[in-house]
């Protein structure tokens, strides 16, 4: 199998040959400490990892932070903006990418939204607290802004879906702490999941299977929300492992509910016991399940010993070939 056949099989429920092996890669800085620690191995070209690639379309425009529109005239001039049919939103070189992509054995990704802070100019707290008093001062302004956003991605994914076949999409969606998420369930679907429906509608309708919410920390309270408007996948990064414990969520779930991810990060910087604990207990469960991809929960960081992030992808091969 080539990994968009694997990727598309696991995602059915199907028998692949073995789940597809994603990694978000390696760091400049983590490379470069362990060269230091006298590792000169890229262990990215050891493993065999399913490539992916993702296609670079422009989306909607953030208002520059602190810079929030805060009347009518304001959001006209933001709408001006909103042209999905700008050749700037494609590459220059879109009519050769296509032509490569039509016959490719990789992966293939398109982010379909930045999320709710984002999309709001949210860059830190500074813009934080302007974009949530906007939410109850002027609750109209926020919808039709993030209204006009979704319908801007839905259009320009319709335009690239007219030529290109996605493997699957990902809507980011950072807004969540240890404790749990930012907005409350009703608050996210009154402003921010109405503006993603005519983009689902739209990934719907050209035939895309997969369609994942990649958060981060704890969102669990979220994830009802996104089911109901069509999203079948949850790729959970930087996460509070025990709010977002793959077993309990596919456990609550069911399989509606496909999973990418799931092995916390933390682990690597153990012992290999405590590796092998982590992937043993998490990982054997989903694979009988089905419609599961292990991979860790985040990027390594430059702390994690080389010979900890070997074992891993070692003991990974193991137990998914195994499984």
């Amino acid at each position: 199998m080539n990994s968009r056949e694997r990727f598309r099989e696991t995602m059915r429920y199907g028998n692949p040959d073995h789940v597809p092996y994603l990694e978000e890669g390696l760091r400049d800085d983590v490379l470069e400490r362990w060269r230091a620690q006298g590792h000169n191995t890229n262990p990215s070209e050891v493993f065999v990892i399913d490539r992916r690639e993702r296609v670079p379309a422009v989306l909607e425009p953030q208002p520059p932070s602190g810079k929030l529109p805060k009347t009518q005239r304001d959001l006209y001039k933001l709408r001006r903006q909103l042209d999905a049919d700008d050749p700037k939103r494609l590459p220059k070189d879109w009519d050769v990418r296509v032509k490569e992509w039509r016959n490719r054995s990789y992966l293939l990704e398109l982010q379909a939204h930045h999320g709710f802070f984002l999309s709001m100019g949210v860059e830190g707290w500074d813009s934080f607290l302007p974009a949530i008093y906007l939410l109850e001062d002027d609750p109209l302004l926020v919808t039709e802004m993030l209204d006009m956003f979704g319908y801007l991605s839905a259009r320009l994914i319709e335009r690239v879906l007219r030529e290109v076949e996605l493997d699957f999409v990902t809507f980011s969606e950072p807004i969540g702490g240890n404790d749990g998420p930012l907005l409350s369930p009703e608050t996210y679907r009154r402003f921010v999941t109405r503006s993603y429906v005519p983009i689902v509608d739209a990934l719907r309708r050209g035939g895309v299977e997969t369609i994942v919410f990649m958060t981060y920390a704890n969102s669990r309270a979220l994830i009802p929300c996104v089911l109901e408007i069509g999203f079948n996948c949850l790729w959970a990064c930087e996460t509070e492992a025990k709010a977002m414990d793959y077993k309990s969520l596919r456990s609550e779930f069911g399989p509606e509910l496909r999973l990418i991810g799931g092995i916390d990060s933390d682990a690597l910087l153990g012992d290999k016991k405590m590796i092998r604990r982590e992937i043993e207990t998490k990982v054997p469960p989903l694979l009988e399940q089905g419609g599961y991809i292990p991979v860790a929960d985040g990027r390594v960081r430059a702390n994690v010993p080389f010979e900890n992030f070997i074992y891993y992808r070692e003991l990974l091969a193991e137990i998914t070939t195994r499984g």
